[in-house]
């Protein structure tokens, strides 16, 4: 969390389920809130904000929704995930925070392998 400690950091997203636990560790070591990211049709309530993700690493694509009052445009948020592959739901994460006005300064991952392309596109 070092190369984020200076940037103001109010919010951390995380998909579940593994970003949940990751993003909510991570959220607690800046001192920042927690916005939960699902997947799917699970239980979520209140208006919400869905996207759709590029292919993943098999070719598939993922609904990925956060509730529309997690962030707001006084936010700084970062992304912080398990594994970032082809970058598709880190893309798909960073547009959802786009939505709310908030900026988006970064991802953390454990696993790194991010595309070039998608790199680029992320700004990291």
């Amino acid at each position: 969390m070092a190369p984020f400690r200076g940037v103001g950091v109010t919010a951390v997203c995380g998909i579940e389920s593994r970003g949940f636990l990751l993003g909510g560790a991570a959220a607690l070591a800046l001192g920042a809130g927690f916005a939960a990211v699902r997947k799917g049709d699970g239980l979520f309530p209140g208006a919400k904000l869905t996207v759709r993700t590029r292919p993943d690493y098999r070719g598939l694509r993922h609904e990925l929704r956060m509730r529309r009052s997690a962030l707001g445009p006084g936010d700084v948020v970062l992304f912080v995930d398990d594994w970032i592959g082809t970058g598709g739901q880190a893309l798909a994460v960073r547009e959802l925070v786009a939505a709310t006005g908030a900026p988006f300064v970064g991802c953390a991952a454990v696993v790194d392998e991010v595309r070039p392309a998608a790199r680029e596109a992320l700004g990291t």
